[in-house]
């Protein structure tokens, strides 16, 4: 089981780069006052029948050949479900696939969000190809990063570049830090 949400983010954003993907959308919004945490991940891939779409949450489901289980889907849900939040997965064949996961933010078994910096950078450096859009909020601060930004700036120069990559993480950690207000979600 993952023991972080920023490695649940980083499962199922994979899940959309497979599905062929060019724009992947992830937001994290946190409310303290709501006692509230929500998770988007949104994509534009090939999407899901009906058919699929209500096997993807069965652990011994899987499209992958090389195994008989597939366990991102179901473990998220699980660890969402599990702080008395709940959990959707909407998909459409062409159109993509929307994935919710919301948890009570002060519930004793929510798993911590983690480093979500390094996710969102490992997106981005790795997978080129693909846009990713990244908004964070936390009590109404936020910030977004959009790669189609990075892209109108850099023109073809690699997100891989050392200096490129550098600043990326650079600039994840610190809009992170101040949205954060130095709290550890």
């Amino acid at each position: 089981m993952l023991t972080e949400i920023s490695l649940h983010v980083l499962d199922i954003a994979e899940n959309s780069v497979k599905a062929k993907a060019k724009l992947v959308e992830i937001e994290i919004e946190i409310e303290e006052a709501k006692n509230f945490l929500r998770v988007l991940i949104r994509d534009d891939g090939v999407g899901m029948t009906k058919e699929v779409l209500r096997s993807v949450t069965d652990p011994f489901y899987t499209s992958r050949k090389t195994r008989k289980v597939g366990l991102g889907v179901p473990f998220f849900k699980a660890a969402a479900l599990q702080t008395e939040g709940d959990f959707s997965i909407t998909s459409e064949p062409g159109a993509g696939t929307t994935v919710i996961a919301e948890f009570t933010l002060s519930h004793l078994d929510r798993m911590p969000i983690g480093d979500i910096s390094a996710t969102i950078h490992t997106l981005v450096v790795y997978h080129q190809d693909v846009d990713f859009r990244y908004r964070y909020s936390v009590n109404g601060k936020e910030f977004v990063m959009d790669t189609r930004e990075f892209r109108a700036v850099l023109g073809d120069i690699s997100f891989a570049e050392r200096e490129v990559s550098e600043y990326i993480m650079e600039f994840l950690a610190e809009n992170h830090k101040e949205a954060n207000g130095g709290k550890v979600y």
